[in-house]
This record gives C-alpha cells, sequence and structure tokens, in this order.
C-alpha cells in the first residue's frame, strides 16, 4: 500500500461553486488513506458565503490571495492574504467574501473527516454578521491568528519590528542547515491535534531522509523541489502537494535556482521526542554493528 501521494496543479480539475458562492477541492482526504489529515484548497467569491457550522476536528487555515471575513462568537474579522488561524474543535463559525475578488485559502483538518459520519460537521444558527475588524498579533484576545510576510523567512531581515507583528517571539526563526521555519499554528496557538508552518529552503538546503509517527502535507508556494518519498523521486512546483503518511521515508532538495518555499502541515502534534528518525542515523548503527562482528 502507498503511503504517499503527489498531486499535480495542472492536473487537478477545479470543482464546481455550490449554492452559496464556495468551493473546496480536496488534496489529502478519506479516499487517500489519510486518518490524520484533511487538507484543502478554498475558494470564496466576492458575494458568497458559508453557512455557520461546527466541526468534531481542528481546523487551520491560511489565506493564500485576496480577502474574506470570518465570523465566530467572539467577532468578525476581515482576513487578508499572509493571515492564519486556527479554529478549534466545536467553535461556530461562518465565512463570507470581502473585496472585489473574493479570497483563497488552504485548509488543513484533524483528524480527517469521516463521510460515513456527514464529514463531521453539523449546521447551527447563523452567528451575528458584525463589522469586520483586521486582526491584531500582539493582542492576546486574538492569540488564535496571526499573519506571515516573506520576508520573514529571511534570516538577514529579522528585527524587533518584523517580530512585532508576527504573534510575538513565539513565531521567531528556527534556522539550521539552510533551511529556516516559521511556526504558524501550534500547541502555543492553542491547537492540540495538528501544526501549520512555512519552510523555506536556500539554495544549498538539503535534509537527509527521515520518517515521522504523524502525517505531514507540503503545498509549494515558491520555488522547485525534488522530493523522495519512499524512494520514489518527484519534482514538485508551485501549486503542488505532497502526502507522506506515518513512516513514509522521504527527503527534500532545493532543484531550483532560487529560494523554496512551501506550507507544510503535521498530524497528530509531533511528539516531544523522537518525532525525527533519522535514515543515515541506523544506516552508521548498521555498519557500525557490521564492522564490530
Amino acid at each position: 500500500m502507498t503511503n504517499h501521494l503527489v498531486r499535480r496543479a495542472a492536473d487537478r480539475p477545479e470543482p464546481p461553486y455550490d449554492g452559496h458562492g464556495h468551493r473546496r477541492r480536496t488534496l489529502v482526504g478519506e479516499d487517500d488513506g489519510s486518518v490524520h489529515t484533511g487538507f484543502g484548497l478554498c475558494e470564496l467569491r466576492p458575494d458568497g458565503r458559508v453557512p455557520a457550522h461546527v466541526h468534531s476536528y481542528e481546523e487551520t487555515f491560511h489565506i493564500l490571495d485576496g480577502a474574506v471575513i470570518l465570523d465566530v462568537p467572539d467577532g468578525s474579522y476581515l482576513l487578508e492574504e499572509g493571515d492564519y488561524g486556527l479554529l478549534p474543535t466545536g467553535v461556530p463559525h461562518a465565512w463570507r467574501g470581502a473585496g472585489e475578488t473574493g479570497g483563497r485559502w488552504a485548509d488543513m483538518l484533524a483528524p480527517v473527516p469521516r463521510a460515513r459520519y456527514g464529514h463531521d460537521t453539523q449546521a447551527v444558527p447563523d452567528l451575528p454578521a458584525r463589522d469586520p475588524v483586521r486582526i491584531d498579533v500582539r493582542d492576546p484576545r486574538t492569540r488564535t491568528f496571526g499573519h506571515f510576510e516573506p520576508d520573514q523567512m529571511d534570516p538577514a531581515k529579522q528585527s524587533q519590528d518584523l517580530l512585532a507583528v508576527t504573534a510575538s517571539m513565539r513565531t521567531a526563526l528556527l534556522v539550521y542547515s539552510g533551511i529556516t521555519v516559521k511556526m504558524m499554528v501550534d500547541g502555543d496557538l492553542g491547537a492540540v491535534a495538528s501544526t501549520m508552518f512555512m519552510v523555506r529552503y536556500a539554495s544549498d538546503g538539503v535534509i537527509g531522509t527521515h520518517d515521522h509517527p504523524f502525517e505531514e502535507t507540503y503545498l509549494i508556494l515558491e520555488g522547485v523541489a525534488e522530493a523522495t518519498l519512499d524512494g520514489e523521486r518527484y519534482r514538485l512546483e508551485p501549486g503542488d502537494l505532497a502526502w507522506a503518511g506515518a513512516g513514509c521515508v522521504h527527503g527534500f532538495v532545493n532543484a531550483g535556482q532560487g529560494p523554496l518555499r512551501w506550507l507544510e502541515t503535521q498530524a497528530p502534534q509531533p511528539p516531544s521526542r523522537h518525532s525525527y528518525r533519522f535514515t543515515r542515523d541506523w544506516d552508521y548503527l548498521r555498519q557500525a554493528l557490521e564492522e564490530e562482528s
């Protein structure tokens, strides 16, 4: 059984809009063998809406372009390109179109919605449609939201001013071996079932093959990646997506001339220890034991 998949942007037909002016293209779901990850691309017309509902799963999202309005019990928020956030399990919410073009966003659903249980979604009474406000990532009252800018991935451009608009010091960069990681949604933001973050590879960025006890998705946003998934090689470009199930041995190399950047999710949340099982470490042990014998 294949424990990974690749979806090419050019091969994905756009689904029709529903009667409310909303559509969602499923990229990873129950039919793919996923247990913990539902991942898709959503689009809403300027006059579209998604009526109020609740999920029995956790939802994280990242606005890719345009603008939308999110209604939750605490208020109504105008979300624009670069904004991201968390919708905890059981929180009523609704989406409305905004601007002249509407909006498009990626969503991560954990655990995977089940078709046999109505996709684990229940309609609820309408929420008040209040005048929307912009999120304030430094305000603890809206700490389930954040904002991302590409410059936040450049270690040379980090500053206190930039950190001040990235949901606090919590989101400072992790930098290693030509790779930078910008955490977006995790336990600090209130998530319990998943994480969402941005990854950037410099021209010499590379990570050795490894696997995890959880599922990962990778939505390529910039550059070109050479991905290895259980021994199979793929060239991934902007708009392409890869999913690695638990135990899938995978690795990435920047195969382009410029930076490589993708949106990544994990579900369930990684354990505090032994999140990574690197092939090289076990190959080293195997060789050492052979030499000893």
